[in-house]
């Protein structure tokens, strides 16, 4: 049986809207959003070039390492802060249950 977290996102809007996923499918916290009908246009479809699917990590539990072309593209954009995301470069593990994360607007 797979194993499900939760992960919460937060509109621009300020609505949460609580997403359910398995753990054991290698998905992307944006490809979960999309999944689920958010308005995350990942115009590069995951290739960390396009910061369309740019969040705010609000609460979490064990983190990946930002590698150089997240950084260097987080770097570039004017909406940033020291908690921002590429969503497509999280790759969801248990330790995330409980992930909050805030659509930033160079994803809506």
């Amino acid at each position: 049986m797979e194993d499900l977290i939760k992960i919460i996102v937060e509109t621009q809007d300020g609505q949460r809207v609580e997403l359910e996923t398995p753990t054991d499918m290698g998905l992307s916290v944006m490809e979960v959003m999309k999944a689920n009908e958010l308005n995350v246009p990942a115009i590069c479809g995951g290739m960390a070039i396009c910061a369309t699917c740019h969040v705010e990590v609000l609460e979490s539990g064990e983190l990946p390492e930002m590698n150089d072309d997240e950084a260097f593209m987080l770097e570039s954009l004017p909406h940033a802060t020291a908690t921002s995301r590429l969503s497509c470069q999280l790759r969801v593990t248990p330790d995330m249950d409980g992930l909050v994360v805030r659509l930033k607007p160079e994803a809506v």
